[in-house]
């Protein structure tokens, strides 16, 4: 059974909804609450999952990344691991991104002004306090990677964490 690529997304934006609905504070809004921000250590990795340097060994991939293939000779399909990270209101996230290949990518956050350049065979570092309560993707914002390359910062409410 194939599982829609959206249905993370509707799954976090729901168990959001019923953490409001419950109690918590209103979508952004601060609430009162005996939570002391914590600050977190996240690790992300960027993944090859089907780039043009696998057409070798498996083969049909030739026919995906050929002019009218599925994916084009301009798209290459990375992925972060993990996908979904969770963190609480006001926290401060000091992020590492691994790069353990050579392709440049981007974890980009629009909604948080993050933009972290992750070359080729590197890591990079960021750091930002997670504001606002909600479901925010993050991508590369790459157009080859783009839009498979993504995930999601599930930002609770400070409430929640009691």
């Amino acid at each position: 059974m194939r599982i829609p690529r959206w249905t993370g997304a509707l799954m976090g934006t729901l168990a959001l909804a019923a953490l409001v609905a419950i109690g918590g504070p209103r979508y952004g809004a601060a609430a009162p609450s005996g939570y002391t921000p914590q600050t977190r250590a996240l690790t992300v990795t960027t993944v090859p999952l089907m780039v043009h340097e696998m057409q070798a060994s498996l083969p049909f991939l030739k026919k995906a990344f050929a002019a009218g293939g599925v994916l084009g000779p301009k798209k290459e399909v990375y992925g972060f691991v993990p996908s979904t990270l969770v963190v609480y209101q006001g926290d401060t996230v000091n992020l590492t991104v691994v790069n353990p290949e050579d392709d440049d990518h981007t974890f980009t956050i629009r909604e948080m002004g993050v933009n972290l350049e992750v070359k080729g065979l590197a890591s990079a570092r960021t750091s930002f306090v997670a504001k606002k309560v909600g479901v925010f993707s993050y991508t590369c914002a790459y157009d080859e990677h783009l839009p498979y390359m993504w995930g999601q910062l599930v930002v609770l409410p400070d409430s929640a964490a009691q």
